[in-house]
């Protein structure tokens, strides 16, 4: 499912000595990702973005300019844990695109179809799957004709009490595209709404805390 549609229609490889090449040494674990920006400026040719990007560090990714105003890289980053590896691409494409807007990082937000593809499995497994555990199977955060779930939700409860068997580090590249997701629209709402609205919820953190928390996950990205 193409929650965005920035096609990748221009898919390059950078020319640069590749990162992950220069960490396999240190036992790094390979993550793959795609981060999807929004460009305010007008847009520029393909080859010079791809020259920024590679000067930059992006020697990791493929480029997809095929929409114009968007840009998407498919970032395969070796780093000590996904978390690392998004953020610190994110700042690497900032540095060669100042004004780019991160618009969504992926994979997070998935449908049936989303999930039954990167686990291997048919989406009538996976729907049936739902629905014969309908009391823990994790709540969409979207219901309607196309339900979406976030990615990490789901793999986590696949994988309680060792029914399934799930690759660490697509577990940890959607959990940390979760978070970041959500720090970057939760620095939207102001201190005041944002204290009214955790109330609501069931077991909230502290509203102060979760705050704070997506406000580090904002900076550190560099949005």
């Amino acid at each position: 499912m193409n929650h965005l549609s920035c096609q990748l229609t221009t898919n390059m490889v950078l020319n640069y000595p590749n990162k992950t090449q220069r960490a396999m040494s240190r036992k790094m674990n390979e993550f793959n990702f795609t981060l999807k920006f929004g460009l305010t400026s007008t847009p520029l040719e393909a080859g010079a973005y791809i020259e920024r990007l590679g000067r930059e560090g992006c020697d990791d990714a493929l480029i997809g300019v095929g929409q114009s105003g968007r840009i998407a890289l498919q970032f395969t980053r070796a780093a000590e844990n996904a978390f690392d590896a998004i953020l610190n691409a994110v700042k690497d494409v900032k540095r060669a695109i100042p004004d780019a807007k991160l618009i969504e990082a992926t994979p997070d937000l998935v449908g049936l179809s989303d999930i039954a593809e990167i686990l291997g499995y048919s989406r009538q497994y996976i729907r049936k799957l739902m629905l014969n555990n309908r009391a823990s199977f994790p709540a969409p955060i979207h219901e309607g004709k196309a339900a979406l779930w976030h990615l990490s939700k789901v793999l986590t409860w696949l994988q309680q009490d060792n029914r399934y068997s799930i690759d660490e580090p697509l577990l940890q590249v959607a959990r940390a595209t979760m978070q970041l997701n959500i720090a970057k629209e939760t620095v939207e709402l102001d201190e005041r709404s944002y204290r009214q609205v955790i109330d609501l919820l069931d077991n909230p953190p502290a509203p102060n805390d979760a705050l704070r928390r997506a406000m580090r996950t904002h900076r550190s990205a560099g949005l």
